[in-house]
Order: structure tokens, then C-alpha cells, then sequence
């Protein structure tokens, strides 16, 4: 049985690091930046256009709804690419999938987990600035911005609100410990999908 757990986060949660322990305890394929990779094979676009556009929305005026319009933006195409390899990858295998609006492209799936996690502001300035090396000083602007852009990235791109505990199957905030946030995400997927831990 294929299953999928998309992973959103604020910035600085340890989203991503729960994602890929997550992956690594259930023994499936992880994708973050590895999904800019596919997605650039699968479409022929350069991978660097996937990088400059990743999370992010243009100035195209609307919403998500005029996605399929006649004279789309490379933004557009670059999450119409990324789109479609999701669905590819759905398709294909089990794993987990950070950000990039998997959950709603995956909404229709019938093994979908979605996983939002948080974290306190206190605790996103310490990992940002351990694991990313942000300034002590300016990592809570720079945190907030960092978020801005998701929120407004995932807003525009699907009709759910960024980080709405209803729009998911778990929401957890990290302050109980990376460790602890997978062993929560790992006992739901293993209790709903009937999967046993070998020995």
C-alpha cells in the first residue's frame, strides 16, 4: 500500500528534519529540494529557474483559479511542473514531501497524511541561527518574512489558509523535540495505515 506525508512549517520549526526522520523511520523516500530536481528533469525547465521561483508567488494578479490562463508566468509553469511531479511521485511510491503545497495537490488522495509544524518564535531563532547561521540579531524580521512568503506562496496557489489546524491531519508544535514530533507523526501513520514496526 502507497501512502504520502506532506510536511508544511514555519520556518525554523525543524519541519524539514522532522520530514526526513520521518522518512527515515518508515523507510520510504524523502523529497525537499530533491522534488526542484525531479521537477526540472520531468518539464525540461533548468533547475535553477525551479530554485528562483521555489515557495515563492509573481505579481500575477488573481488567484490559484487563473492558474490554467492562456499567458501564465514562469512562476505558474514552474508550480505546474512541480504539480504534476508530485502527482507523479504519489503515483509511483510512499514518502514524504516538504512544503510546496503537496497537501493540496494531494487533497483528492485517499493515503494522504498532511503534517503542519510550528514552533515558538524563541525556538525558531535558536535553530535558525544555529542551523542557518542567521544574525542573532535579525533572525526574528528575517523569520517572519520567511513566512510571509509561504503564507502567501500557499494562499495564492490553493483556496486553504497557510497553517489552518483544520486544513491538516496533524498539527504539532516542535517545542516538544524533533524527536518527539516524529514519534507522534509516526505513530498516526502507523495506527491509521495498519503498519506494523519490524523487529
Amino acid at each position: 500500500m502507497k501512502f504520502v506525508i506532506t510536511i508544511g512549517r514555519e520556518y525554523g520549526s525543524g519541519g524539514r528534519f522532522v520530514g526526513k526522520l520521518v522518512a527515515e523511520r518508515l523507510g520510504i523516500p524523502f523529497y525537499d529540494s530533491e522534488l526542484l530536481v525531479k521537477a526540472a528533469k520531468d518539464s525540461g525547465l533548468s533547475e535553477a529557474i525551479f530554485k528562483s521561483f521555489d515557495e515563492k508567488k509573481d505579481g500575477f494578479l488573481g488567484s490559484g483559479i487563473g492558474l490554467y490562463s492562456y499567458d501564465m508566468s514562469l512562476s505558474q509553469k514552474v508550480f505546474l511542473a512541480q504539480f504534476d511531479t508530485i502527482k507523479k511521485i504519489a503515483a509511483e511510491e510512499s514518502c514524504v514531501i516538504v512544503g510546496r503545497c503537496a497537501d493540496y495537490v494531494l487533497k483528492d488522495y485517499p493515503n494522504l497524511v498532511s503534517v503542519f509544524v510550528c514552533a515558538p518564535m524563541g525556538d525558531k531563532i535558536d535553530r535558525a541561527v544555529k542551523y542557518y547561521g542567521l544574525n542573532p540579531d535579525k533572525a526574528e524580521n528575517l523569520i517572519y518574512k520567511q513566512d510571509k512568503k509561504r503564507k502567501s506562496y500557499y494562499n495564492f496557489y490553493t483556496d486553504r489558509e497557510w497553517g489552518k489546524a483544520s486544513n491538516y491531519d496533524l498539527c504539532i508544535n516542535s517545542r516538544v523535540g524533533i524527536e518527539s514530533a516524529v514519534d507522534a507523526i509516526e505513530a498516526y501513520v502507523r495506527r491509521r495505515f495498519g503498519l506494523k514496526k519490524e523487529d
